[in-house]
């Protein structure tokens, strides 16, 4: 027999016989449902030959038979009931398992959340695709099939969905777009290292959403709970449901700070900080500022997360402020990374190395943080080096910079848009799903092999407009994506080495040489960093003003 578990309480099955019983008792379960009418099939048994072989095993049965395809709200809440009133752990059945499954989401529907359902269902190998709307409703049927309805749907209103957004609107101003977020401030997140490094004030990097959205594009503030792409629906919470033509998915990444045991309960205080995070990042300066000796710890996490130099950056910045004021040598920095490398595309370390002996840094390769004690400002690492045994240490810490492990949103890596790793799949070089043609991707959340910045964000949109454009017209895709992205990596106050690459670790500098050497540390670099690029993200970027985006075209055959 298989058992597959949904959660610690209840596991499902395809139907069992009388001689499941000892497996079913030794595997500890001390109840189960039956979800099979019988009759359905000519090989199964009766439920009163289950009743009689479960109660020899002192077993609790019960017989709740569902049609095959019509699982009633009544069913739902019938099966909820038995699972209060039964001894746990409990075992359901039927034909495959598939209707139990279904019960216990609907029944659970208005205690757990859409993706945590759906993303236990599908572990266990049943699609509640076919439910979802219910799901999200709390488990009841929904008596709406569709709230309103647009040409091009944008989940996400970060960098990536506003300039899809504007993109579009500058190609096609009459285009019905609509951007589905709940948030109320949008924030420039690559300044939050400048504010960690005491050079930009938190105010700088944010504006409030509905400035931002471009004019004449509907602003559906909600949350996303689910899609169903095969009619062409998004779900939000509450059960309302937008339909689309066209849909462009751009919600970003999840920082999963609960990764880090302990990590939660200390942030802000304790001297742990993040610049990943808009209340953190000044407490980081605060930090720096205060500190004049004892060990400063910045980490970095497993691959993939946005804006790969970032943890490096803070510890540059860091790194030069205590230069500056003469406290460097009473300051023991160690960079902990996750991953074997200090930075992905090797043409750009030899000018980070000299910042990492200049400061004096020890780099700590295949270190990756998982618990963190605050009060006692101790953390420990996992070192998994390579063809070793994993080996957990600890380390003491005055001030500890935390990169924060990254993935899909919930919602996202249980959705049928996603790949097995849960990120949106996409075609790397139009950016459209592999899957469903009438979908695009752009930003952080799509498994393009790129470097997850605001600047491939900046590339990747119009890229996105145009191939949506030339679709309405019945063509082909028209632009291609190179795999484009920017990391302005501030090794001191005054000086970048500008890292512009594409797939495959191609140099794809903006500047000539004698402009900008991207592979050295420049003032030029810096003051682009520093003066022109807020700018162009907030008056370029974000208006559908294309400043050093002008997609490529893909060449005729």
């Amino acid at each position: 027999m298989e058992i597959k578990t949904l959660t610690a309480g209840i596991s499902v099955s395809p139907q069992i016989t009388a001689a499941d019983f000892q497996t079913v008792k030794d595997a500890g379960f001390r109840a189960v449902i039956c979800n099979r009418p019988d009759g359905e099939g000519g090989d199964q048994p009766t439920f009163d030959e289950i009743a009689k072989a479960a109660a020899k095993a002192g077993i609790e049965a019960r017989y709740l038979p569902i049609i095959s395809g019509k699982v009633t709200d009544d069913d739902a809440t019938a099966f909820g009931t038995l699972l209060t009133e039964l001894p746990g752990p409990v075992l359901a059945y039927c034909r495959t398992g598939t209707r139990s499954a279904t019960l216990w989401s609907l029944a659970h529907a208005d205690q757990c959340s859409t993706a945590d359902i759906l993303a236990a269902t599908k572990a266990a190998g049943y699609d509640m695709g076919g439910v979802v709307r219910r799901i999200v409703n709390g488990g009841k049927t929904p008596t709406a099939t569709g709230d309103a309805s647009f040409e091009v749907v944008i989940v996400g209103a970060g960098a990536g969905g506003i300039a899809a957004a504007a993109s579009l609107k500058a190609r096609k101003p009459a285009l019905e777009i609509a951007i589905i977020d709940p948030a109320d401030i949008h924030y420039y997140q690559p300044g939050w290292t400048m504010v960690g490094g005491g050079i930009f004030e938190p105010e700088q990097t944010s504006r409030t959403m509905g400035s931002l959205i471009p004019k004449d594009v509907h602003w559906i503030k909600a949350a996303v709970a689910a899609f169903e792409p095969g009619d062409n629906a998004v779900i939000l919470d509450g059960c309302r449901v937008v339909k689309y033509d066209r849909l462009i998915v751009s919600p970003g990444l999840k920082l999963d700070w609960h990764k880090v045991d302990g990590l939660v309960e200390t942030l802000g205080q304790n001297g742990v900080t993040s610049n990943y995070r808009y209340d953190l990042a000044p407490y980081t300066w605060e930090l720096v500022k205060g500190m004049h000796a004892g060990r400063a710890i910045f980490t970095q996490p497993p691959m993939p997360i946005k804006c790969a130099g970032a943890p490096q950056k803070a510890m540059y910045l860091s790194g030069d402020a205590w230069h500056r004021r003469g406290v460097l040598k009473d300051i023991d920095i160690h960079f902990n990374n996750a991953g074997g490398v200090l930075f992905g595309v090797k043409d750009y370390v030899p000018a980070l190395m000299e910042y990492v002996q200049k400061y004096d840094a020890t780099l700590n390769f295949f270190h990756n943080l998982v618990a963190v004690d605050g009060p006692a400002q101790k953390a420990w690492f996992d070192v998994a080096k390579p063809d070793a045994e994993v080996e957990r240490i600890e380390m003491e810490f005055d001030m500890m910079h935390v990169c924060p492990p990254q993935t899909a949103p919930d919602f996202i890596r249980v959705s049928p848009l996603a790949d097995p790793a849960g990120w949106v799949d996409v075609d790397q070089t139009t950016l459209r799903h592999k899957t469903y043609d009438n979908i695009w991707s752009l930003g952080d959340v799509m498994n393009a092999p790129n470097a997850k910045t605001a600047a491939a964000a900046r590339i990747q949109a119009p890229i996105v407009a145009e191939n949506i454009i030339a679709d309405m017209k019945g063509g082909s895709p028209v632009a291609q994506y190179n795999g484009y992205g920017s990391c302005p990596l501030t090794v001191e106050r005054g000086k970048i080495v500008l890292a512009e690459f594409g797939y495959g670790g191609t140099l794809l500098p903006s500047f000539p040489k004698l402009l900008i050497d991207g592979t050295k540390p420049t003032r030029a670099a810096w003051f682009l960093k520093e003066k022109m690029l807020p700018p162009v993200y907030w008056k370029g970027m974000l208006k559908g003003r294309e400043w050093m985006a002008k997609p490529e075209k893909i060449a005729a055959e």
